[in-house]
């Protein structure tokens, strides 16, 4: 791997795995729709900095174009990027957001958790194949294997950038691009309420505390260790494989389960 964009980079997750990169001789292209938290992390470690609002396909090849001219052949793409708005009042069924006001969570959240892989994917798989290879790297959630009890428009597309990652995977396999799929649970980040640099592990909302939350520089180890050990299926909380094959036992059982854990966070 000698260069690597990570979209989403400039806070969270996308920050460390930025860092974690860096330290491993990568050159990083640091994305994120905040430019001045991207040009931050990239003088943190001499990589590239570039505002980049993921959603809009045209910047999404235009980065792409000027990063392969300017500097070279993008060998990793890792779509970090996600929104999630939670439930308004009308809850599943809600356009707005709830937690994180919007008008139109639904259309948002399918932009960005989902469209925006898709325009990754198109702006450098052509380019990875005529080269013979390259990775490409779609951080999902716990959320799109499982649920996300109070955000529905967040576990649907979440669900769907599992199901688009499996999609390349199995398509583009062959012509020598590997692919994995990140589905986390909880981790320190401005997504479950807390800032980046608190150095807390506690105190997350919507029950994100009850299994644990791991810190993004944690998770971002685990997430380059499994990806370069091959696997397509990265879990950084192990407890979320258990959940899987509980659900996949007893689907009635589970959605009952859930139904009752939702009833516990609204005391």
């Amino acid at each position: 791997m000698n260069i690597a964009i990570v979209t989403g980079g400039g806070h969270g997750i996308g920050r460390a795995l930025c860092r974690r990169l860096a330290r491993d001789g990568v050159r990083v292209v640091v994305a994120d729709i905040d430019g001045g938290a991207a040009q931050t992390v990239a003088s943190e470690i001499d990589g590239i900095a570039r505002q980049l609002d993921v959603g809009d396909e045209t910047q999404v090849l235009a980065l792409v174009d000027g990063i392969e001219r300017e500097v070279g052949p993008v060998d990793v793409f890792i779509s970090n990027a996600g929104v999630g708005y939670g439930d308004g009042d009308g809850g599943a069924i809600s356009a707005e957001g709830g937690m994180n006001p919007i008008e139109d969570r639904w259309t948002a959240s399918w932009n960005i958790n989902v469209m925006a892989q898709v325009y990754a994917a198109r702006a450098v798989i052509p380019r990875m194949l005529a080269r013979g290879g390259g990775y490409i790297v779609n951080i999902a959630s716990a959320a799109g294997l499982l649920s996300q009890i109070g955000d529905a428009a967040y576990s649907a597309t979440k669900h769907a950038s599992v199901g688009f990652t499996e999609s390349l995977a199995i398509n583009y396999g062959d012509g020598g691009i590997r692919v994995s799929v990140v589905c986390p649970q909880a981790v320190a980040t401005r997504m479950i309420g807390m800032e980046d640099d608190s150095g807390a592990t506690t105190g997350g909302f919507g029950g994100n505390e009850i299994d644990g939350i791991l810190a993004a520089e944690d998770v971002a180890d685990i997430i380059i260790d499994q990806a370069l050990a091959g696997h397509f299926m990265i879990l950084t909380h192990e407890q979320v494989r258990d959940y899987i094959q509980r659900k996949a036992g007893d689907y009635d059982r589970w959605i009952g389960g859930m139904r009752k854990f939702r009833r516990s966070l609204a005391r």
